[in-house]
């Protein structure tokens, strides 16, 4: 097969076509001629021109005429070629291309008489030969396997998956938009950090030869978000890429998007606010026609009640592991005693609360244990303002109302090496240069981070992240 079409590459050139040119300027999508030409009636012919390219996916006829289908990134049009318009050689070329070869179409709009938008050819133009063969048009493109690692194929196969990526940008482009219209600055912040931080995970690691130093990949950009606050920049935000070094499951790639904003003068109330706004407002954009309910007020419901509801067990009322582990055992619940306190409460709600959490629902005014980075509570002693998000049974974003006393920041830090020192390999180094930073004073202020291909699964209806990820991390 691959032989085939190489013979037909040096014939083409042998020929004096040039089956790889530079450019083909003045295309136009198919959308663009369906949006313009769709109220036609059958047999309705019309002398609007338009240039369309894209990759020859089907090809039906006989003698002196036939049809094309042509699929570019919005759709499908179908080509009519006739030989007394185009020329017995230039028709034959085009008809004996191979399925997969990309092509450019000049030509003008009309209806079939079985009423299809077609495109008759007066002109056309090799774009690209495809050397090998594309997928199986009638099965598609079905191996899990090979749609993750060859992506193009997936693409080239499978119009749901162009579309599900089409939505996962206009998901990103739809909260810039809200974010900009409500005057927050986006900035980039460093992914290569001299020290991680802005989160409990375990970091990858780097190393840099001209500094001959150890760095990390970025766990959170959140420490340097804040930074720019104390500077004065009061409302920021950055849409970017962070790393953590876990396991692969439906919910986790080492590699992820992420959207962080910080906000002036603001609490985690008026956070939560913001985030069923922005949410309702992409659901409403990408046209999300799910099961979901993402309309304001989302339940809130903190989580010491979460776990409660469905566990039986009072995890403030066992504030030491070995109480909570005996507490958990009573009600049938294993374990792990090794694991610290914030590790056994966090095992609880990612087990038997978040599952179950399906329309959107806020858990609130967790232990300070979990939070490093939250101020604690104005009315609960030793619980800190902060809630997670929860729908569709997974947590897609959290956030709090930041800690803004150094002092108590620092403390905070200590209190992180001592977890780290008893086994928690996911605690908050100690970051001196953010403490100095608060140091010179960091108004009151809220923030948040929102898994963008969490909340793409959410938007699309998908159950793995490795489905909403053009490249997922594989196996070997």
């Amino acid at each position: 097969m691959e032989d085939d079409r190489r013979q037909k590459l040096d014939q083409l050139r042998a020929r004096g076509i040039e089956p790889f040119p530079h450019e083909y300027p003045g295309v136009v999508s198919s959308e663009e001629v369906r949006d313009q030409h769709g109220h036609l009636e059958a047999g309705e012919e019309t002398e609007a021109a338009y240039r369309v390219a894209g990759r020859l996916a089907a090809r039906r006829g006989h003698g002196g005429q036939a049809f094309l289908d042509v699929v570019d990134r919005s759709g499908k049009i179908q080509v009519q070629a006739k030989k007394d318009v185009l020329g017995d050689e230039s028709f034959d070329t085009l008809t004996s291309l191979d399925l997969g070869d990309l092509i450019g179409i000049d030509g003008t709009a009309f209806k079939s008489r079985r009423g299809e938008l077609s495109l008759r050819a007066t002109d056309w133009k090799l774009l690209a030969k495809s050397l090998l063969p594309p997928p199986d048009k009638f099965h598609g493109l079905e191996d899990v396997e090979t749609r993750y690692r060859r992506r193009e194929l997936d693409l080239i196969a499978n119009e749901e998956t162009r579309e599900l990526f089409i939505l996962r940008s206009k998901t990103i482009a739809a909260i810039r938009r809200w974010l900009d219209a409500r005057d927050f600055l986006e900035v980039e912040t460093p992914v290569l950090q001299p020290l991680y931080g802005g989160a409990l995970a375990r970091p990858f690691t780097t190393h840099h030869n001209a500094l001959d130093r150890e760095l990390f990949l970025r766990i959170a950009p959140e420490l340097y978000l804040k930074r720019l606050i104390v500077g004065g920049l009061e409302r920021v935000y950055e849409l970017g890429k962070d790393f953590r070094n876990e396991g692969l499951s439906p919910k986790h790639n080492p590699e992820f998007t992420m959207l962080e904003w910080y906000e002036a003068y603001a609490d985690y109330g008026d956070i939560a606010r913001e985030l069923e706004e922005l949410v309702a407002h992409v659901a409403s954009e990408v046209g999300y026609a799910g099961d979901i309910d993402f309309s304001a007020p989302w339940r809130r419901v903190t989580l010491r009640d979460a776990i409660l509801e469905r566990t039986g067990i009072d995890v403030l009322a066992h504030r030491d592991r070995d109480a909570l582990v005996a507490a958990a055992k009573e009600k049938g619940i294993a374990l792990d005693p090794t694991e610290v306190w914030p590790q056994l409460v966090d095992e609880l709600l990612s087990k038997h609360v978040e599952p179950e959490l399906i329309d959107p629902t806020f858990v609130t005014d967790y232990p300070v244990e979990l939070s490093p980075f939250a101020k604690a509570h104005r009315t609960e002693p030793g619980l800190v303002e902060r809630f997670e998000c929860f729908a569709g049974g997974m947590e897609f974003s959290n956030a709090f109302t930041g800690l803004n006393d150094p002092d108590e920041q620092r403390a905070r830090f200590e209190a992180q090496q001592r977890h780290s020192a008893a086994g928690d390999d996911e605690a908050q180094p100690y970051d001196e240069s953010f403490v100095r930073a608060l140091e010179q004073g960091m108004p009151p202020t809220g923030g948040i981070g929102v898994g963008i291909d969490r909340l793409v699964m959410l938007l699309s209806g998908r159950t793995a992240i490795r489905e909403v990820v053009l490249f997922p991390a594989l196996r070997s």
